[in-house]
């Protein structure tokens, strides 16, 4: 290449640059800036009143772990918080797990449908997305409340002598956050499983393998990509989930989402509100950081 085409080439690419610099600015303001905003609430003081004072402090993370003993004067670990943690992360994996189990065969069963049937069960596969989810949330709390369809038929068949009580439990909450996420869970795999070569079931059957063995030994390590990213695409919402938790936990079954809602409303403590923001981006980066190194790894092996 002439000094002179690589002098243009060199051109050409500043001018590309120029040209989408308004864009690039706009878009990291509008993704990196309230980020800041939050990063930085969370090293100020709170104000008894409310709202925060310009000092920095560090007691808004200290808060998440420990809480202030007024008698005792020292510092307690703080189990309340932990247990909301505790219980948004075991309800989030318990609900990525369930979305597997029912997403999986419904996944498959679509994927091994007639070509020209499939659009139909994928379209009624994501109608739901088509509802706001206040609307979906509310519809499973009318299924499943005292006097709702799952007890009055229970009851009609006698299978049951009382109503169950399943609303305001993280049973309710589990059952709504399965419900709302299925979807995310089934179409890769979905994706996944229609590139799947039948031929290999064949082989393996020819192989004397039982049906448990070829699922483990031969679907289930190629659909993986599948896997991976339906548990990211639910797992990463539930962890965050607000209205869910919200309605059909009735308030008594906290998780992170709405604990953040409490600290910055009704708690007026806004460093503590903004370091359970921060550290809810920093467990999903850290989810999603796994996820890319496991694809990787992967497409690594997939290659070699």
């Amino acid at each position: 290449m002439s000094p002179a085409e690589e002098q243009a080439l060199r051109a050409s690419a500043r001018n590309g640059w120029l040209l989408s610099l308004p864009a690039l600015v706009v878009l990291a303001l509008a993704a990196s800036g309230p980020l800041l905003i939050v990063v930085y609430y969370s090293f100020l003081t709170a104000n008894d009143t409310g709202g925060v004072i310009r000092q920095f402090s560090i007691e808004g993370w200290r808060s998440i772990f420990l809480s202030y003993d007024i008698f005792e004067d020292r510092y307690t670990l703080a189990d309340a918080h932990l247990k909301i943690f505790w219980r948004s992360v075991w309800l989030s994996l318990t609900t990525t797990a369930l979305t597997f189990v029912i997403g999986f065969p419904t996944a498959w069963f679509i994927a091994t449908r007639p070509p020209s049937q499939r659009a139909l069960w994928l379209f009624l596969i994501t109608i739901p997305f088509w509802t706001n989810l206040l609307i979906r949330t509310f519809a499973i709390n009318e299924v499943i409340r005292n006097e709702g369809i799952l007890n009055t038929t229970l009851l009609w068949l006698g299978v049951i002598s009382e109503p169950l009580r399943i609303v305001y439990t993280e049973t309710a909450v589990l059952i709504g956050m399965t419900y709302v996420y299925l979807p995310l869970m089934v179409l890769p795999l979905y994706a996944t499983i229609e590139r799947f070569d039948m031929r290999l079931l064949e082989a393996a059957y020819d192989l004397y393998a039982s049906r448990w063995t070829t699922l483990r030994r031969v679907i289930l390590p190629i659909v993986k990509p599948g896997i991976i990213a339906g548990s990211i695409l639910v797992f990463v919402p539930s962890l965050g989930a607000y209205v869910t938790p919200r309605i059909l936990g009735g308030g008594k079954k906290m998780m992170i989402g709405n604990f953040i809602e409490l600290q910055f409303l009704q708690g007026r403590n806004w460093p503590l509100g903004a370091a359970l923001s921060v550290l809810l981006l920093i467990i999903v980066m850290a989810a999603l950081l796994v996820y890319v190194r496991v694809a990787n790894r992967d497409r690594s092996a997939g290659h070699g």
